[in-house]
């Protein structure tokens, strides 16, 4: 009896030994081969980039064509801008034209690339000028001022033309120091698409896109996008979105609009104008209106301007000739940034007059 006893507790502590042992020829799950090859970034700069693709289909019923969305909200800093804050920085650092802790760079921005260049410079050490119209949502100014960056407002009367004058002002007042990147004008921001975003997309579609739609604020990522792509696909058609209200690609006057972000009031110089098939124009009611379904029905919190492009894929989607083609479209920022504007201003009015239960 003793003897059976014995075994029995020997029985025991050698499974309760073998609990404790690696097992040796378990397969790893998983998890533990995810582990095996960290991808840890060394900075959040190395975070910019290869964004995802979504196809949209609640709000685009009408279309015979498929309609996929670029999510380049999904930026560290939000917004397609990250990209070309990055590459117009660190070009010029390439080039020897600035340096941190030296160099005061100095924007006008409607915004977006205000924040991506906040976020670029702090990871960097660089001191931030920043110009923009009082009409920017005030979200933006917040975000600004809590990367470090020094915010100037000019008039909203003035556009970004005011922003832009007010911008080389304060360049010319701190002489060899001060330094202007100027997204309108800098190759640095096509290229960066070019080099990016365009190949993104040609391989995350297996080279099927047919259409290339996105708003139009630098011309930066169309132009970019299609100087890449159109070697590719000699008939890929590129479409611009712009404000009905104001309609400048269009040949129409400048005018005040709702969509942040796009319709400058002028034709940028990174615009490639010879690369666009065709310019669609949107309304700022409109555009708000495709924002909020994209949130409530899509589940895709996005800006005004990226309303404005789903209206216009609509719009190009519906066409039969379109039938079966894939368009792909630029979801520039995310929604969170436009809390206090027209856009979700019923909204911020019913939470603030909610009270406890």
């Amino acid at each position: 009896m003793k003897f059976a006893i014995l075994c029995v507790a020997l029985a025991i502590a050698q499974q309760t030994v073998q609990a404790f042992l690696p097992a040796q020829q378990a397969k790893p799950s998983f998890a533990l081969k995810m582990a095996d090859t960290p991808k840890i970034a060394e900075n959040v700069l190395e975070l910019i980039g290869n964004t995802p693709l979504v196809k949209v289909t609640k709000v685009t019923k009408g279309s015979v064509a498929e309609i996929v969305a670029k999510l380049e909200s999904s930026n560290p800093a939000n917004s397609v801008k990250d990209r070309i804050a990055f590459s117009m920085i660190t070009e010029a650092e390439k080039r020897g034209d600035i340096s941190p802790g030296i160099t005061t760079l100095v924007e006008p921005t409607s915004g977006n690339t205000g924040i991506g260049l906040a976020m670029v410079a702090a990871s960097k050490g660089y001191k931030l000028v920043l110009t923009m119209p009082e009409s920017m949502s005030m979200e933006r100014r917040v975000l600004l001022k809590a990367f470090g960056a020094d915010v100037v407002l000019t008039p909203a009367a003035k556009g970004m033309g005011g922003a832009i004058s007010k911008a080389e002002d304060i360049v010319e007042s701190l002489g060899g120091d001060g330094y202007l990147l100027q997204q309108f004008n800098n190759p640095d921001n096509p290229k960066i698409h070019r080099e990016t975003t365009g190949p993104e997309i040609w391989a995350d579609t297996g080279g099927k896109v047919d259409i290339l739609l996105g708003g139009v604020g630098t011309g930066g990522t169309i132009t970019g996008c299609g100087q890449y792509l159109k070697p590719l696909n000699p008939s890929l058609q590129i479409v611009a979105v712009e404000p009905k209200e104001s309609a400048v690609l269009s040949g129409g006057p400048p005018g005040p609009h709702k969509i942040q972000g796009i319709g400058a009031g002028f034709i940028p110089g990174n615009a490639d104008t010879s690369l666009i098939d065709e310019v669609v124009q949107v309304s700022g009611d409109d555009a708000m209106a495709m924002a909020r379904k994209m949130a409530t029905e899509e589940g895709i919190f996005c800006g005004i301007s990226s309303g404005a492009a789903i209206v216009a894929a609509n719009e190009i989607g519906s066409r039969p000739e379109n039938a079966g083609k894939r368009i792909v479209v630029i979801i520039p920022s995310f929604g969170e940034r436009y809390l206090s504007t027209a856009l979700f201003q019923n909204l911020w009015e019913e939470a603030s007059a909610m009270t406890a239960e």
